[in-house]
Formats: C-alpha cells, structure tokens, sequence
C-alpha cells in the first residue's frame, strides 16, 4: 500500500472533543462577560449618578440638592416608580431651604462625529434655558468642542427662551441656530464660525428635548415647587 493510500485510509479526527472545546470556551467567555457587567455596573451607575449632580449643580446655579422625576402618562411622579417606555426623566433642583431653582433634563443630537449629549437647566420664573453641560462629546478637537469652550458661544444660555405657546402644547418659537453674528431673537442660538454642525446640534437637540418635555412639565410645576426638610436632607 503506497503512503499517499495509507493517509487516504486513516480516520479523521473525531468533531465531538473540538465542538465541546469550543462550546465550553465561549460559555465561558459569556459568563464572564456577565459577570463582569454585573460588578461593575454600580459602579458604572454611581459614577454617573455623580456625574449627573455635578452637572446638574452647574445649570441649575444655587442649587444644592435634587430630586429625580418622571414625566409619566399620570403627570408628574418622583423617580422611585419604574421608568416606562415614553416616560421622560428630569432632575430638580432646590436651594438649602428646599424651595425649587430650576429643572435640569437630558438633551441629545447627532453631531460631526458622533451623538452629542447634554444636561441642560431650565429656570421656570422666565421659562428660558440658564445652562448647559456637555456630558459627552466626540467631536473636533479644537473646532466642535468649542460648544464647550467659546464663550460667546456659552453665552447663548444664559436665558435662552423656551416660553410655552399660549395653547401649551409646544413652545412659542422652536430654538433655531443662525448663522454666526445673526442672532436676532431670545430663541436663536449665534452659531460657531466653523464648528456650525456642533452648534446645530446643540440648538436641535434643546429643541427636541424642551418642546417634549415642558408642556407636559409646566402644567404640573407646583407639584415639585416645594420639598419637605426630610426630602432637602435625604435626596442628596
């Protein structure tokens, strides 16, 4: 019998002990991936939740502690309940004596690079926006992330008005982004020369953000106007 026959007529290695191997590699590696998510996801949790406060202290200016709510089918209920599909988060923030300052809520749009997202504070008394916060950003260095750096850009928040059209049931003047030195109107954001997919983003993603969020807000602002000593010291 010729070698070339003797290599035709040997057995193939048996497929059983390989496919166990590999079933039992990636079993593993699933568990471990699980396992991985599971320990670290408080921390990952707590560290947002920091983040979020940090922010929050920033667009919400005097504010010292919060409360977390939801914007529910029932109206305005706190944060202990479950977060449901349409449900809309927002965070308030009181002074040392309880009394409310302002509200602040996610905001998110597509940017150059990626998904801009931001923390922005909405002041009730003149139903404008006083701040934002970048919370994460992908973009230019040294062009798109002038939303965060260039003052005149900042400045467009210090009381950007997101006033309640008299039916309440969108704003008064959606916010708009204009060219660059066009600013005109309490409800245009003067965008960046040369970062004007940034500052679009930013202008679409508070539009997007307050007009769902404030004519389901606004009607039920009394009940989150005030908060008891035991919610001033136990929220925080």
């Amino acid at each position: 019998m010729s070698v070339v026959e003797e290599q035709m007529q040997q057995p193939a290695a048996p497929a059983g002990p390989m496919i166990r191997t590999l079933v039992s590699v990636a079993m593993l590696s699933g568990l471990l991936v699980v396992l991985t998510f599971h320990f670290t996801k408080p921390y990952i949790d707590e560290n947002q939740r920091r983040a979020i406060e940090a922010a929050l202290f920033q667009v919400v200016p005097g504010a010292v502690t919060r409360r977390d709510f939801l914007v529910t089918e029932k109206g305005v209920v706190p944060a202990t309940e479950k977060k449901q599909p349409g449900d809309t988060l927002f965070y308030a923030g009181y002074d040392e004596k309880g009394k409310l300052l302002g509200i602040a809520a996610n905001a998110r749009a597509q940017g150059y690079a990626n998904l801009i997202h931001l923390l922005y504070g909405y002041d009730p008394v003149c139903q404008c926006i006083r701040g934002i916060k970048v919370l994460k950003l992908a973009e230019t260095p040294g062009l798109g992330d002038k939303i965060i750096t260039d003052p005149a850009f900042v400045a467009n928040f210090e009381a950007l008005d997101v006033t309640l059209a008299e039916d309440g049931k969108t704003l008064a003047n959606e916010i708009v982004t204009v060219k660059h030195g066009s600013k005109q109107n309490p409800w245009e954001i003067d965008a960046i020369s040369g970062a004007t997919i940034s500052s679009k983003a930013v202008g679409k993603a508070l539009n997007a953000s307050a007009k769902a969020l404030l004519p389901k807000l606004v009607p039920n602002i009394e009940a989150i106007e005030t908060r008891s000593e035991e919610q001033v010291t136990g929220d925080r």
